[in-house]
């Protein structure tokens, strides 16, 4: 397990029942992990979207007498010095360092490939394998349906919301589904979140990627690999969930040994229709 400082944080929110709006706020100090130990309760609610008094009942929840005592304790087990906040960028260059610092505490947590290989197992051996994910998630669903349909013999998508989700669900499973994967990205429907709680009564064991650990789905997924978003602009960035998706698709081919047969089938194939202007 890494022990970067974003590390430390997840342990320490770990075990905690935490409401939506303290999974806010630990979400953000994750995300900020080299500035934590710095940031004001004042500082903290605005990077968070939260008042201040939900800063002090976060700290609370966490077993502090209040914020000051959380800080306290994160200097001690974290000390350094506050990350300089490169001011003299414009928006989209903070997008970028944003982006690289998402993919950074991805690359740590990835110390530890288990929980990615293990995944690609659990996907290598569903046939089919449905592959969820609605509103913002949907191309991240999409993208990983398109190249895992290449080496994998049965691949189903599931980016349309509505009352026949579940009944594709049912499908997927009398079918022969063992697991579902599943894409999760803020704002998160509550139609993914009942989706997956539905599919595990159904025994299908989930696999997701969201934005945190502390996102909605984590309570109804058996296997949550976090890749955060960036949000400097307007709309969320999802470079580091996509690199995941790739990652889960290479992981699912070493668990399919005609992958690589299925990959040169298809190449030969292209060839011959002249799919691809070379």
């Amino acid at each position: 397990m890494s022990d970067s400082p974003a590390a430390r944080l997840q342990q320490l929110f770990e075990g905690h029942r935490l409401t939506p709006t303290q999974r806010r706020i630990a979400h953000s100090m994750v995300r900020r992990a080299g500035d934590a130990p710095f940031l004001s309760s004042v500082e903290l609610a605005e990077l968070a979207g939260v008042s201040q008094p939900s800063v002090t009942r976060f700290a609370v929840a966490l077993g502090f007498d209040g914020y000051p005592a959380l800080r306290r304790h994160l200097r001690e087990v974290a000390p350094g010095a506050p990350v300089e906040g490169g001011t003299s960028l414009n928006e989209y260059q903070q997008a970028v360092r944003g982006e690289i610092e998402n993919l950074r505490q991805l690359a740590e947590l990835l110390a530890d490939p288990e929980p990615v290989e293990r995944a690609g197992r659990l996907l290598a051996a569903s046939r089919p394998l449905p592959v969820l994910g609605l509103r913002a998630a949907s191309s991240q669903a999409r993208g990983f349906a398109y190249f895992a349909a290449k080496v994998h013999p049965d691949v189903r998508l599931l980016d349309e919301g509505g009352t026949m989700l579940a009944d594709r669900v049912d499908t997927a499973r009398h079918a022969g589904a063992s697991t579902l994967l599943c894409f999760a990205l803020p704002r998160h429907p509550k139609e993914v979140v009942e989706t997956l709680a539905y599919a595990r009564s159904a025994g299908l064991t989930v696999v997701t990627v969201a934005d945190s650990a502390f996102a909605p789905v984590a309570k109804h997924s058996d296997l949550l690999i976090p890749a955060a978003v960036g949000t400097g602009l307007a709309f969320d960035t999802a470079c580091a969930p996509m690199l995941v998706g790739r990652m889960l698709l290479e992981a699912m081919c070493d668990g399919l040994p005609e992958a690589q047969a299925r990959l040169e089938e298809f190449d030969a194939r292209a060839a011959a229709r002249g799919l691809f202007v070379e």
